[in-house]
Formats: structure tokens, C-alpha cells, sequence
């Protein structure tokens, strides 16, 4: 054993290296647990605010959603201005809504549920009413609210078909789907319209024709989506 090995000054520098250790983990431990502990609390914070139900913005849908009956009950009793004013406070509350959630950070996980809910509800019922025939009323012609329900359900189905097979909760619409909801708007205000004041037929027939040209689109375009979105999962599967 060397004089430098019997040195106790050396001895102890080296027991304080491995001392240290520790208690430098300790230390890196600690602030582990704490940025743990601040992520952890920022989620929850986040899945709160993503559930709270509560919300103006909520409350602005549901106030859409509850128009429906009336906007239904004003068409079928003729009553069209009524139901033309009911279907533009409808279309109001969608921007609001969706305005208010984004300016005052509430947007929340049942409003991303509840205002597409709220929109197809008004739009489908909308068209069926319009779809009857009411004495002395302009109406949407049946083989187009026939196409704008199969196409609604033939989403639901691909929904369902993505769900089942890949595990996918989210498909969202593409750039067909959305012009066609809105061709789909435009139709039912443009009745709605003709109800209370003269509208050239030729624009009539040609929001009818448009809007038929994009459900089959939009409704083909979803079945090609969905086709490769599986082709796709299966293909890394097998990999």
C-alpha cells in the first residue's frame, strides 16, 4: 500500500465523489417528480376544462338544438317568415358559438360533440319538412333529400367502419364535405326564402342540382378516404 493510499485526505476525497452521487440523483429525482407533478396538474386542468359541460358557448348550441321543433312546426303550419327568421337565428348561434369558445378559451370536449349534433339535427329535420308537400309552399324536391340522408348515413357507416377496424374515433370531413354542408344551408335558406318572396325557379333548380352534385361527390369522396386509410393500417400491420 502507497503513502498516497494510507492518506486519509485522499481517502475521503474519493468517498465524497461517490457520496456525491447520490446525492446528485436526489437532487435530479427531485426536479423529475416536480415537472411531473406540474405536467400531471396541467392535464387535469385540461381534461376539466374539456368536460365541463357549463359553458355560454354549450349553452348557445343547445339553445340551436331546442330551435328545431319550432323551426319544424312554423314550416309545416306555413308560417314561413317565422321559420326563415328561426333558421337565421340558427345559423347566427353557429358562428356565435364557436366565436365565443375561441375568444374566451372554452371550447370543451362535449361542445365538440354537441354543435356538429346541433347542426345535423337542424339541417336533416329542415329538409325533411321541407320536403313534404305543404299546399301553395315551395319544397325541396324528395330525390334530393333522399341523396342528402343516404349520405348522411352512408358517414355514419363509414364512421363506424373506421372505428371497428382501425380503432379511429376522428375522420374529418374533407374540403368536398364541407361545401356540401354548406350547398346543403344554402338550399334550405333559398326555399325557405321563396316561401316569402318571389325567387327566380332557375336558381332554384340550380341550388338543387349543385347540391346533388356534391353530396355524390363529397359522399364517394369519404369511401375513398376511408378505403386507403384502411389499406394503409393493415399495410403496417403486415410489416
Amino acid at each position: 500500500m502507497s503513502a498516497r493510499d494510507d492518506d486519509p485526505r485522499v481517502r475521503g476525497g474519493a468517498d465524497g465523489d461517490r457520496g456525491g452521487a447520490p446525492a446528485a440523483d436526489t437532487r435530479s429525482g427531485e426536479r423529475a417528480a416536480v415537472r411531473a407533478g406540474a405536467v400531471a396538474q396541467r392535464a387535469a386542468q385540461e381534461v376539466r376544462a374539456a368536460l365541463r359541460p357549463f359553458t355560454i358557448p354549450n349553452g348557445i348550441t343547445l339553445i340551436r338544438l331546442a330551435l328545431t321543433p319550432f323551426l319544424v312546426l312554423a314550416i309545416l303550419e306555413g308560417n314561413h317568415r317565422l321559420a326563415l327568421g328561426i333558421f337565421i337565428a340558427a345559423g347566427i348561434s353557429d358562428a356565435l358559438d364557436g366565436l365565443l369558445a375561441r375568444l374566451l378559451g372554452m371550447r370543451s370536449l362535449l361542445g365538440s360533440y354537441l354543435d356538429p349534433i346541433a347542426d345535423k339535427t337542424l339541417l336533416v329535420t329542415a329538409y325533411v319538412a321541407l320536403t313534404l308537400p305543404i299546399r301553395g309552399s315551395v319544397t325541396v324536391p324528395l330525390w334530393l333529400t333522399v341523396m342528402a340522408l343516404s349520405r348522411d348515413f352512408l358517414i355514419v357507416l363509414v364512421a363506424l367502419l373506421l372505428y371497428l377496424g382501425a380503432g379511429m374515433r376522428e375522420f374529418p370531413p374533407s374540403i368536398w364535405g364541407k361545401w356540401t354542408t354548406f350547398l346543403h344551408i344554402v338550399t334550405v335558406a333559398a326555399v325557405l326564402i321563396a316561401n316569402v318572396t318571389p325567387v327566380p325557379e332557375r336558381a332554384l333548380l340550380a341550388c338543387f342540382y349543385i347540391a346533388m352534385a356534391f353530396t355524390v361527390i363529397s359522399g364517394a369522396d369519404y369511401v375513398r378516404r376511408a378505403a386507403l386509410t384502411l389499406e394503409a393500417i393493415h399495410d403496417d400491420e403486415r410489416r
